[in-house]
């Protein structure tokens, strides 16, 4: 396994935790348990900002380009119907 495979699939995982803590999050009913699951889904979602950046600096990731003006006001439009 080379180190690009293997950062996609630290990403990759890291990115299922979040969601499984968001799911989590959202079915509590314990204000203690779920105020630990954000805090833990938080310290989580910096680690994988720090992923993406390191990723996206040794070029295993490339953005996709930004969406243009028309681009954002059809999304907008399509939206607000």
């Amino acid at each position: 396994m080379n180190e690009k495979v293997a950062m996609d699939d630290i990403l990759s995982c890291t990115n299922s935790m979040i969601t499984m803590i968001n799911y989590a999050i959202q079915q509590s009913n314990n204000k203690n348990f779920r105020d630990s699951l954000i805090e833990h889904r938080n310290k989580l979602e910096n680690i994988q900002w720090k992923i993406y950046m390191i990723n996206k600096e040794k070029g295993y990731y490339v953005p996709a380009a930004p969406a243009g003006e028309a681009d954002v006001e059809q999304v907008k439009q399509a939206i607000s119907k």
